[in-house]
């Protein structure tokens, strides 16, 4: 498994699984098997309302906790909870994570902030980060932490590669873990001719080719599925190396586009919300 280093030096691996959208009991499962399979890296979250599933999964996976790579983000709600980063650990059943994020710049999301470092103060987190914090609210985040984080989670594919995001990470090191790595599903990107080109040359599917993209951006990627085929293929990756003429192929898809869109209302709307972790 190829690795990188963080700002802190700690290691973290280029492929992971997601767990957004699962179920608890196919979180559990997919978690297992794709531990089993030799991943490393886990993301889950507090709004998943899937971390007891992913912690049985771990478990069950055989694999021991110090071999995995554990990311999870608190929720707005929990950010002015002192007992969240301690209920957290207690849902996934592990006294700590590699990865604490903040989930959005909802709330009061500088006391979700300050409540990450506090927890990587005390080893309750091997590292931080930040998740949906873009434009304005990276820039006054720069003013406020004590502690860099060392991830920021994001969307990010080949049509939004986020360039101007990136000169930001840039300055303070922090690395980017995408999701909608292949762009939602959009048949639109996935059909481009450039990934069967690509595909057809190291015998991988377009999927494989944006993936291994992913990973030669430095950036961390995490797709997400309950089918076992699709996990597999996802990790398998990791045994050609795009060359600098077809990167800069890809690097010429990028539209600026994004294809999730957050409103303001939207982030009070999460502020208010939430999750039912009695289903977790």
């Amino acid at each position: 498994m190829e690795s990188i280093k963080l700002n802190n030096n700690l290691e973290c691996p280029v492929v992971g699984i997601g767990t957004f959208m699962l179920t608890p009991e196919d979180a559990e499962r997919s978690v297992r098997e794709a531990l089993k399979m030799g991943y490393r890296l886990i993301d889950t979250a507090n709004a998943y309302v899937n971390e007891c599933a992913v912690g049985r999964g771990m478990k069950d996976s055989g694999v021991a906790r110090e071999e995995v790579f554990l990311s999870t983000k608190l929720w707005p709600s929990e950010y002015e909870n002192d007992k969240a980063v301690d209920e957290t650990l207690e849902r996934l059943g592990t006294d700590y994570v590699d990865l604490l994020y903040i989930h959005q710049p909802a709330g009061n999301w500088l006391a979700g902030y300050r409540q990450l470092e506090k927890a990587y103060k005390e080893g309750k987190a091997k590292s931080i980060g930040i998740s949906n914090f873009e434009g304005k609210y990276i820039e006054e985040l720069q003013t406020k932490w004590e502690v860099v984080p060392q991830f920021i989670q994001v969307e990010a594919h080949p049509y939004f590669t986020q360039k101007e995001l990136r000169k930001t990470l840039d300055r303070f090191d922090i690395k980017l873990m995408s999701w909608y790595p292949l762009g939602h599903g959009d048949t639109k990107l996935i059909k481009e001719p450039v990934f069967a080109e690509i595909g057809e040359k190291y015998g991988k599917t377009a999927a494989q080719v944006i993936l291994r993209w992913h990973t030669q951006m430095s950036f961390v990627v995490i797709p997400g599925s309950k089918n076992v085929d699709h996990i597999k293929d996802n990790l398998d990756i990791l045994d050609f190396k795009l060359t600098e003429e077809e990167m800069a192929k890809i690097a010429s898809l990028d539209k600026d586009e994004r294809y999730y869109h957050r409103t303001d209302e939207q982030l009070r709307q999460f502020a208010g919300w939430k999750p039912d972790f009695e289903k977790a």
